[in-house]
């Protein structure tokens, strides 16, 4: 069964950074690299929303607007982990943060890791 684990997560001050790492386990027949690798988040009161993903083959990246430029997305299939670099985080950065796993019906969610950005 396949498992995530977020990791990385807390208290941050704005314009600081943090890393959140994913930890994938449990493929079969289906290995990690064939994978669409994204995060998401859920803020209080909104719904879940894209944040950045990565393609299973050649690393193609993609991001949503409000965190072009602070965050990076980059995966490691040897070690089966997706990671998120942010940076220059802001209070609207506070959220729930989630990874997730996507490979046509096959949709695998993590339990998420919390993000606060605030003095």
């Amino acid at each position: 069964q396949v498992q995530l684990v977020e990791s990385g997560g807390g208290l941050v001050q704005p314009g600081g950074s943090l890393r959140l790492s994913c930890a994938a386990s449990g493929f079969t027949f289906i290995t990690f690299s064939n994978y669409v690798m994204s995060w998401y988040r859920q803020a209080p009161g909104k719904e879940r929303e894209l944040v950045a993903d990565i393609s299973s083959v050649g690393g193609v990246t993609n991001y949503a607007d409000s965190v072009k430029g602070r965050f990076t997305i980059s995966r490691d299939n040897a070690k089966n982990t997706v990671n998120l670099q942010m940076n220059s985080l802001k209070p609207e950065d506070t959220a729930v943060y989630y990874c997730n796993a996507l490979r046509g019906p096959y949709n695998y969610w993590g339990q998420g890791t919390q993000v606060i950005v605030s003095s």
